[in-house]
């Protein structure tokens, strides 16, 4: 496994050693350029130097303290003791030394991965020195570091600070190939070695300006950078100005410093005029200023990071320039807009735009002038091509011949497109304009306009001919127009909605190989004359077979096979007669080029244009070869619970991180420091233990989880740069902790106590069965007891029940007693009042007509008569029975009614045994009607109203 490792990082090391050999800067076109405003990166103005650590991340000493940047976020870090940070400079180790004000010191990281500032002013003795004043420059020197200022030079080695004092005092200084050189503003260039400061012979005409900076030029000189006097060379003892173009820039623009890069090129800051690029020999190779898309004129340092990209410090802002990439563009400060087409032509390069025609000299340099305007072709362009060394363009005016800067001649006033020449009849030439098609002939050297091509009127960009037919794409159809013997029409115009049957719709029609293709969903086809059908090319519809659907096809002059994809390009690179698919470097161009045009002229293997909507591209395969990298990704920030981890600071990430479970929701933060077009920078992540595959490519870089279960998990991150090409995984792994409830421990705790519990149980259980046995016996004796004493309880319930029905028994013989008195009763009242009829009626008989012996008998039975009547007390026994019989209720009668009278109470009482009226009028003697009026009265007198039953209520009483 270790072996694996190392030969990654073998082949890492390689490939980024050949991408530092292969450091480039092109003298065509300007290398795109990224502004950072104070808004971006929230700091004060002015960048004042840069350095980069060995993850990529790049730092800034700013006037507002020290500025981290990873390609995504943006952090600031203060010294203790200042504000603004002037120079930085960062050490093997990965320590970022800082100097400012009366204060030096270093950053490093926490452990939690947070720089931290450790001031080392502390080593300078306050006994001695009062003050530090600024210090300006920071140099990693023989095993130490050296924290320069005006008046002194302090030297920290093995944790000891050295004072180097200035003879008078100190401008700037410079670390050199490994020597350490000095300004003295009295003695001129000073080294330091062995603890000494030596004079550099020659070189006290500096002091009367500013040397910021000192680089080295071949054959041991030194190129020696002033704020106002220019140039100077430097080699044994002499120095001389250095007398070429960039001096003289220098001299106008005042210098302030410079870097060199990989000792090929040379980058000169400048106070007025932003950058120029130079080589060693002197010569202007690229000129950057605010015209050109720096945001400020004055660079304070310049910096060549690990990809020998420019970073610029400014006084208002930071700029990036992606000097590496095999891309240059001619944009608006050349002065020229969409371009269509691209030619070279008599050592000029001509661009048809939108707005006409532009060219600029081929073989001169590109760094100030801008295109000019050839004469006669203002308006729409759409082509501009070179056929028989004629310049032909394809104009909105017409077809018009152009030599050097002005139009010669227009061949014809329609508008059109482009122009192909007749296979086979070289003297022939169609032209595609605005009302079909046209015919132009050669006349000795010269093309003239001829006819239009009758029969046809529609007109496109996308035409093909064969030696007697045109295919025209137009619409969604292919037309297929065989042109007649003499040219002047059209013999046959067939129309293909398809291919054929298998292959719906026309995709693009192209020349290769100097054949006519059809292609459709990436399949290529040619045409038979002889069967009048289209047959498949496999062997090109192979090469296609990988590559998304393509729009259009462009083979150029070296047999390079381009084509678009949606918004994107590609290309088919020709090498030794296989094609190589080439799709990375042209994702920058994503979304640029000009809608259903390609505009690709390739010059040579060194110089390809690509037409763009807002310019020119310019574009060279051999540096494309070193150019494109393998990023790397980052995982920067961890968070939870108010917590953060911050990674990629230099401590290690091995570390497998332990979290609680409060801690279950964290947060992620990715970064690239991967700097070149950083809007098409995408990340995509996946959380091992919780996300099931990985998520789609995006420009975000933050992710957050919520909730997450214990468990062990690991995050893990890839990038894919702005060319499409992916990193290796950057990873982090993690533990979430269960909640105490669930711990490992909490398991146990819950073992021991579920034993406990169990034997608790058991302990209890056995007690309770005791202590049940005993409540048994108890229970049994208590319900014993009590079912004998319900057995007393319902045997004395039915002695009493037995007792009342006897005594309900009783009160029914009674009452029956009681009716069978009051029948007797009636009975008897009813004999007497048939006696006492008898003797009224034995009264009315005249007893004088009566012997005596009759009238004797008749007077005894009349006597016999009145006696029994009067002898009779069945009446008076029934009242006094009935008296005896209700004595309660007719004492509550009378208690709640104290006014009823005594022939009231018999009534009621009556009417309580229920006796019909007429048995009571009987018993009262009295009629029907006096039965009734009695009643009446008697609820009169118990204020009973009608509805009130009367009967029911004295049986309520």
């Amino acid at each position: 496994m270790m072996n694996n490792f190392q030969k990654k990082t073998y082949s890492f090391v390689l490939l980024f050693f050949i991408s530092m050999l292969f450091a480039q800067v092109k003298n065509i076109g300007l290398p795109d350029i990224k502004n950072y405003t104070r808004a971006d990166y929230k700091g004060g103005t002015q960048n004042w130097n840069i350095d980069q650590d060995k993850n990529g991340n790049l730092y800034f000493a700013n006037n507002n303290g020290l500025f981290q940047f990873d390609g995504t976020t943006w952090r600031n870090y203060k010294m203790s003791n200042a504000d603004a940070i002037r120079c930085l400079k960062i050490d093997p180790s990965g320590k970022i030394y800082v100097g400012g004000y009366n204060e030096f010191g270093y950053f490093e990281p926490n452990e939690k991965g947070k720089l931290v500032y450790r001031s080392l002013t502390y080593l300078v003795p306050k006994t001695k020195i009062k003050t530090i004043d600024f210090v300006w420059k920071i140099h990693l020197f023989n095993k130490g570091v050296v924290f320069q200022g005006f008046s002194k030079a302090f030297y920290l080695k093995n944790n000891t600070v050295q004072t180097i004092n200035a003879p008078k005092r100190f401008q700037f200084s410079f670390l050199v190939n490994g020597r350490l050189y000095l300004q003295d503003i009295a003695n001129g260039l000073l080294e330091y070695k062995n603890n000494t400061l030596y004079t550099l012979p020659g070189t006290k005409q500096l002091n009367t300006t500013e040397v910021w900076s000192i680089i080295p030029l071949p054959n041991q000189k030194l190129l020696i950078c002033t704020l106002n006097k220019g140039l100077f060379t430097y080699s044994n003892g002499l120095l001389q100005p250095w007398n070429t173009e960039t001096n003289a820039f220098v001299k106008k623009n005042s210098s302030l410093g410079g870097i060199a890069i990989k000792n090929k090129f040379i980058v000169i800051n400048t106070v007025l005029n932003g950058i120029i690029v130079c080589d060693t020999n002197g010569k202007i190779i690229q000129h950057i200023n605010h015209k050109k898309g720096l945001q400020n004129n004055t660079v304070l340092t310049s910096f060549i990071d690990n990809k020998n990209n420019i970073w610029l410090g400014l006084d208002n802002g930071i700029a990036f320039v992606n000097e590496n990439s095999p891309f240059t563009y001619f944009g608006f400060s050349y002065d020229i807009s969409t371009v269509y087409a691209s030619i070279v032509y008599n050592q000029n390069l001509y661009v048809a735009t939108n707005r006409g025609v532009f060219y600029h000299s081929w073989n001169q340099n590109f760094k100030e002038d801008v295109f000019k305007l050839v004469e006669g072709t203002t308006g729409q362009s759409w082509n501009i091509q070179v056929i028989d060394n004629q310049l032909l363009c394809g104009n909105n005016n017409g077809a018009m011949v152009i030599q050097g800067d002005r139009v010669h001649q227009i061949l014809d006033t329609k508008g059109y497109f482009g122009f192909k020449k007749i296979p086979g009849k070289g003297n022939f030439m169609i032209g595609s304009n605005y009302n079909g098609f046209a015919l132009f002939e050669k006349k000795g050297s010269n093309w003239m306009y001829r006819h239009q091509i009758s029969g046809f009127d529609h007109s496109s960009i996308f035409f093909e001919i064969d030696p007697e037919t045109i295919w025209l794409k137009k619409d969604g159809l292919l037309y297929q127009m065989t042109l007649s013997q003499d040219l002047k029409s059209y013999a046959k115009i067939k129309t293909h909605k398809a291919i054929t049957q298998r292959h719906s719709g026309i995709g693009s029609i192209q020349r290769i190989n100097n054949k006519v293709y059809f292609q459709t969903k990436n399949h290529f086809f040619k045409y038979s004359n002889e069967q009048e059908q289209f047959y498949e090319d496999k062997t090109l519809s192979k090469l296609f077979q990988k590559i998304p659907l393509v729009n259009l096809v462009y083979e150029d002059q070296l047999g390079n096979i381009w084509y678009t994809y949606g918004q994107g390009l590609g290309m088919l690179q020709k090498q030794n007669n296989r094609y190589h698919n080439c799709v990375a470097p042209f994702s920058n161009l994503t979304g640029e080029l000009v809608s259903d045009y390609l505009s690709i002229n390739a010059i040579d293997k060194k110089n390809v244009f690509i037409g763009l909507t807002d310019g020119l591209a310019h574009y060279n395969p051999e540096q494309a070869n070193s150019f494109v990298t393998i990023p790397k990704a980052y995982i920067r920030n961890f968070s939870f619970q108010k917590d953060t981890l911050l990674l990629g600071n230099g401590q290690e990430t091995t570390t497998k991180y332990t979290l609680p479970y409060s801690s279950n929701h964290v947060q992620f933060s990715f970064s690239s420091p991967t700097y070149e077009n950083l809007d098409n920078v995408e990340f995509s992540y996946q959380l091992d233990g919780f996300d099931e595959k990985w998520s789609p490519w995006s420009r975000m870089f933050t992710k957050e989880y919520t909730n997450l279960s214990e468990g062990s998990y690991v995050m893990k991150v890839k990038v894919r740069n702005s060319y499409g090409v992916q990193s290796k995984e950057a990873t982090i792994r993690f533990i979430v902790m269960p909640p105490w409830y669930r711990h490992f421990f909490a398991y146990l705790l819950y073992l021991i106590a579920a034993i406990a519990a169990i034997l608790y149980v058991q302990k209890t259980v056995k007690a309770k069965i005791r202590k049940n046995k005993y409540y048994e016996t108890i229970e049994q004796r208590r319900l014993y007891l009590e079912k004998e004493s319900k057995i007393r309880q319902e045997q004395y319930l039915l002695e009493k029940e037995i007792e009342k029905l006897k005594n309900d028994q009783l009160k029914i013989k009674i009452l029956a007693k009681d009716k069978e008195l009051v029948n007797n009763s009636l009975q008897v009242v009813k004999k007497n009042k048939t006696l006492n009829g008898i003797i009224h009626k034995l009264k009315e008989i005249n007893h004088d007509n009566l012997d005596d012996t009759l009238k004797t008998q008749f007077t005894k039975l009349q006597k016999s008569i009145v006696k029994e009547v009067h002898s009779d007390k069945s009446w008076k026994d029934l009242e006094k029975h009935i008296k005896n019989v209700h004595f309660d209720f007719l004492k509550r009668l009378k208690d709640q009614y104290p006014t009823i009278t005594p022939r009231e109470l018999d009534l009621a009482t009556y009417l309580l045994m229920n006796m019909s009226t007429k048995e009571i009028a009987e018993i009262m003697n009295i009629s029907n009607g006096g039965v009734e009026l009695a009643r009446y009265r008697l609820r009169k007198k118990l204020e009973l109203n009608k509805k009130e039953n009367l009967i029911g209520f004295l049986m309520k009483i």
